[in-house]
């Protein structure tokens, strides 16, 4: 009974979208010494929240009551046609994360997992000894839930060097979503060992060397953190490393040599909006508020604040061409209300300023 529903399950969720679904047991054990060394090294930066649900977070059961089995889901993500080495390259460009480009995930994946366990439910409502008590709850990188532990375990891939999850037929682009359960489903195995070998390619190429150790992430330095969950000032000896990533980072997946199995998405959900998938950086600095508002509607970007969103620019467009139009740009934000932006302008005016200055000493560029 529950063995036929478990298959019907990874059925279901493949007809909702799903590339793939494992279910695992909530045992989190192996995991609780490293979250908990992460969290005393200070690795989660302003991430408090990371830190006051611990618990939570490695028991499953204690975020929802009698939860004994989770539901794993993954949704691949990257765009038809995606180029992201081409507009890194391009320092006039804003790199945009790729999850980030279209609409928000966390309203596409949960949705698709409501409908899964409704479905779940309505199949255990005619199985004997299932009709009561069943329960499900739907995440999807919105709660205290250890979800990469729990995919690995479910056997979805397996924890790559840049803390991300991997498959080997799939790569690294693809959120991942849970359903909680207290129905107790046969439990997949962990299918997929630890393929990363000695390859350090994620580690090299990280820009701001945030991959301190193998798993071992200091979000503090991270380009996603910086960009996204820091709120304040960035520290000045990373932001010439940003380059044009104005909205996360990509890097290390883009150099996963596992991403060459990589798949497109079908998803038009994921398709990029308004040319975010390859900016011009002055265009978007000179988005009004209401039209960041207006633009971002039902984007992930908007878990960056306008103020953010105009710092990372700021950042951005100083370490890109020091045109006239770059420079008039950034004057013409020396006024801005916010003191966050002004001091990241004037930081980038200052480094453009220094790069024409060294450039008429030196017109040939040569030593």
């Amino acid at each position: 009974m529950l063995e036929a529903l478990a298959s019907d399950i990874k059925t279901w969720g493949r007809e909702l979208g799903f590339q793939k679904v494992g279910i695992t047991d909530t045992d989190l054990s192996a995991y609780k010494d490293k979250v908990r060394q992460w969290l005393a090294d200070g690795f989660h930066g302003e991430m408090g929240y990371m830190a006051e649900h611990v618990e939570r977070r490695l028991d499953p059961a204690l975020l929802e009551p009698e939860t004994c089995r989770v539901i794993s889901a993954r949704l691949d993500y990257l765009p038809e046609g995606s180029d992201p080495v081409r507009v890194l390259d391009d320092a006039s460009r804003a790199y945009v994360s790729r999850y980030a480009l279209g609409r928000d995930y966390h309203k596409v994946v949960r949705r698709r997992l409501a409908t899964l366990a409704r479905r779940i439910d309505d199949a255990a409502r005619g199985c004997d000894g299932l009709e009561q008590g069943a329960r499900y709850r739907a995440f999807t990188d919105s709660a205290p839930v250890l979800e990469k532990a729990l995919a690995a375990k479910a056997g979805l891939g397996w924890i790559g060097k840049h803390t991300l999850l991997l498959d080997r037929d799939a790569g690294s682009w693809f959120f991942l979503g849970e359903i909680y359960t207290n129905l107790p489903l046969p439990v997949d195995e962990p299918a997929q060992q630890d393929h990363c070998g000695k390859c350090q390619a994620c580690m090299t190429v990280c820009p701001t060397r945030a991959i301190v150790g193998p798993r071992r992430l200091d979000a503090r330095r991270c380009i996603s953190y910086l960009t996204i969950e820091h709120r304040g000032s960035i520290p000045e000896a990373l932001r010439p490393l940003m380059g044009n990533r104005v909205f996360g980072c990509d890097d290390c997946q883009i150099y996963c040599p596992w991403n060459r199995h990589a798949r497109h998405s079908t998803e038009t959900d994921f398709r990029p909006r308004h040319g975010l998938d390859a900016a011009d950086l002055l265009a978007l600095f000179a988005w009004s508020e209401a039209e960041f508002q207006q633009r971002t509607e039902g984007s992930a970007i908007r878990r960056a604040s306008y103020a953010q969103w105009r710092r990372n620019l700021a950042v951005a467009i100083g370490n890109g061409p020091a045109s006239d139009a770059a420079l008039a740009a950034l004057e013409g934000a020396r006024t801005d209300p916010s003191p966050l932006v002004r001091e990241h302008v004037e930081w980038a005016i200052s480094r453009l300023r220094e790069r024409r200055a060294r450039t008429r000493r030196n017109p040939s560029g040569s030593g």
